[in-house]
């Protein structure tokens, strides 16, 4: 099987998670952390998702799934350790035409999550197509220790700066030299080591004035 890889822009989307226990609770809250409007179905749920459904962060269904579960769904995850609810849930949601993913069981998807790293906006996906989750999972905290949330910060700093350069009606390629100037210059070691004072010496130098860390990094929040 060869992937497609692509990243969904799910805010707002109506998404369905379909078992709550401690696998259906990482799959909701994955979803909620990207935007989507979460419903989870299932007898049994955590603690977590009762608090959830509490604070009206999801909508909490606690009985057995149904067809009609996946009217107005943009896509269902299935977490429950009944195969014949899973299955069910693959055949109704491909008859519908609607993205679903049953964990561990990358022959009844149509798409399949990643392992990810997550460093604000950078988002780092891993993926064995299914083959081994373990390795995925070795990756992840291999890349986790390489990438730190220096990461995070300069992505925040350039978008800061960027916003402002298209705002000057600079085409986008315009500034591109000014970008890889950044980079190559070493900004991410010197938001990682806190020099400030050097920061906006390379800023200056490469942007000229009105270019200042702590004031970027405030419009950027």
């Amino acid at each position: 099987m060869r992937y497609y890889p692509v990243n969904l822009d799910i805010r707002n989307q109506k998404c369905l998670v379909v078992g709550g226990g401690s696998v259906g609770t990482r799959k909701a809250m994955t979803l909620l952390d990207c935007g989507a409007k979460v419903t989870v179905v299932s007898t049994d749920v955590t603690e977590q998702l009762l608090e959830l459904a509490y604070n009206g962060s999801i909508v909490l269904k606690k009985r057995p799934y149904q067809t009609s579960d996946l009217d107005g769904k943009f896509l269902v995850i299935g977490a429950t350790d009944n195969e014949e609810s899973n299955r069910q849930i693959h055949v109704e949601a491909e008859r519908l035409g609607i993205l679903c993913n049953i964990a561990d069981r990358p022959e009844a998807c149509n798409f399949i999550l990643p392992s990810i790293v997550n460093r604000g906006d950078l988002v780092i996906a891993i993926s064995t197509s299914g083959k081994s989750p373990a390795f995925a999972k070795k990756l992840r905290k291999d890349l986790e220790k390489e990438f730190g949330n220096e990461y995070a910060e300069f992505l925040k700093l350039m978008g800061a700066i960027r916003k402002i350069l298209l705002a000057k009606n600079h085409e986008p390629e315009a500034h591109k030299h000014l970008f890889e100037q950044l980079i190559s210059r070493g900004l991410i070691e010197l938001i990682r080591d806190r020099k400030n004072k050097d920061i906006n010496h390379l800023l200056l130098e490469i942007l000229g004035e009105g270019y200042i860390f702590d004031e970027l990094m405030e419009t950027g929040s």
